[in-house]
């Protein structure tokens, strides 16, 4: 019966262990920039579009869910495939200065596998009509 007690023990013990070391892998992401001022657009010169890059500082691949702009005339594209540790994604984001006049501030936000992290970027600028 301590035979079965022991090897309970230590079955129990090393899963613990296994678990707290699958949860020190985790991925992280680190952007170059959070954010791009466009500067001043003429509204006739249509979209613009920027690339935010990234890197998986991480241990474990790194994968974007998902990017939600804050409304519709800003739009995404990111890199789909997991990204591993030591490698760089990226995400473009384009914005259509179409029926603006003056100055903008959009939020994207990013959803990753990343553990209790959201990440923000930010595009902003002033369009002139002409």
């Amino acid at each position: 019966m301590k035979k079965i007690g022991f090897l309970l023990l230590a079955l129990i013990l090393s899963t613990s262990f296994l678990a707290a070391q699958d949860k020190k892998k985790a991925p992280k992401a680190e952007f170059v920039a959070g954010t791009h001022d466009f500067g001043k657009i003429n509204e006739s010169a249509g979209i613009v579009k920027y690339v935010f890059k990234f890197k998986n500082t991480g241990d474990a691949p790194l994968i974007v869910q998902r990017v939600q702009p804050s409304c519709g005339c800003t739009a995404s594209d990111y890199t789909k495939e997991p990204i591993l540790p030591g490698k760089e994604g990226s995400i473009t984001v384009t914005f259509n200065p179409a029926g603006y006049n003056g100055a903008f501030d959009k939020k994207l936000t990013v959803f990753t596998n990343v553990p209790n992290e959201v990440y923000y970027l930010t595009v902003k600028g002033e369009v002139l009509l002409k």
